[in-house]
């Protein structure tokens, strides 16, 4: 039992949930302002892992060492692009339709983006192994290992969120993204419009997935076009653990499912694969509203 519970498998959570966190704001941010469960939003994640992939093949084949900076915002700015234009073509046409409508939609983008991926000659159906970025470091601590890989993971993980914390708290555009979650007829009668700050929010939560892609793929290296699938699937329930809404929540959330996932795989595979869906049927039983979720009644 002590192999199982152990310093290790602590760091492996938080770089796990360092991911989920990432992908699971996008979720939140979405859902709080336009009330729409975006199933793309995974996707975002692989492209941005594959853009970071090709531009760091790029470099190394320039013989350069590749920049994780450079590839981090070229990767960001793709996830960012690819959210901004599916609000635009495939969910902005559908904003005042039922939401079934752009609940099937959203499966329909993902879809889209996977076997197109899947089909596009210089991307293909087979796995890709991530190249390295930067040399490999490992550091012993109390018989831990932890490599330079989670450390860049976790920093720039947590640095996004605290920009991110910063923008929704203290600056205007976050300041109607919160005030467009609460009231959007009240937005709409002080002269903000609303349908740029949704494109904002579709900006912000795409620039997340892209990062978290990159992030993924230096630190488990093997893409695939469909890799967005799972980790987007998790990443949701951990926003709905959290609340989905609520971006603090769907933080929180992230790295609960981190720790759980880590720790049930070290118990067990069959328990690390299940327990995210364990947890999202137990939340949606007893705390369907999240942990920082506020209980709200359904207008009919």
């Amino acid at each position: 039992m002590s192999g199982i519970f152990n310093f290790q498998q602590v760091i492996n959570s938080i770089q796990l949930g360092s991911i989920y966190a990432l992908i699971a704001i996008g979720y939140t941010l979405v859902y709080g302002i336009v009330k729409l469960v975006n199933f793309a939003h995974g996707d975002f994640y692989m492209l941005g892992a594959y853009v970071a992939y090709f531009t760091a093949m790029f470099e190394i084949s320039r013989k350069d060492q590749p920049n994780v900076i450079i590839i981090l915002l070229i990767s960001m700015s793709t996830g960012a692009l690819v959210a901004f234009l599916s609000n635009r073509i495939a969910y902005r046409p559908l904003r005042y339709k039922p939401r079934l409508s752009a609940l099937i939609t959203a499966i329909g983008v993902s879809l889209f983006l996977e076997y197109t991926s899947s089909a596009m000659p210089f991307i293909g159906p087979s796995f890709r192994p991530f190249p390295d970025v930067i040399q490999t470091k490992q550091f012993h601590i109390g018989g831990a290992v932890l490599t330079n890989y989670q450390i860049i993971n976790v920093a720039i993980a947590v640095t996004l969120m605290v920009v991110l914390t910063y923008i929704i708290k203290y600056t205007r555009v976050g300041m109607a993204m919160r005030a467009s979650s609460q009231d959007k007829d009240a937005l709409k009668l002080m002269g903000v419009n609303l349908e740029k700050i949704i494109d904002f929010t579709f900006i912000i939560g795409g620039s997340l997935a892209g990062a978290a892609g990159l992030l993924a793929g230096i630190t488990y290296p093997r893409i695939n076009p469909y890799m967005g699938i799972i980790p987007g699937l998790k990443a949701f329930i951990a926003a709905v653990l959290g609340g989905i809404g609520n971006v603090t929540g769907a933080m929180l959330g992230a790295f609960i499912i981190g720790f759980a996932e880590t720790f049930g795989y070290a118990i067990n595979s069959v328990i690390g694969e299940g327990i995210a869906y364990a947890i999202l049927i137990i939340v949606l039983i007893f705390l369907p509203q999240g942990l920082l979720g506020k209980k709200t009644g359904e207008k009919v």
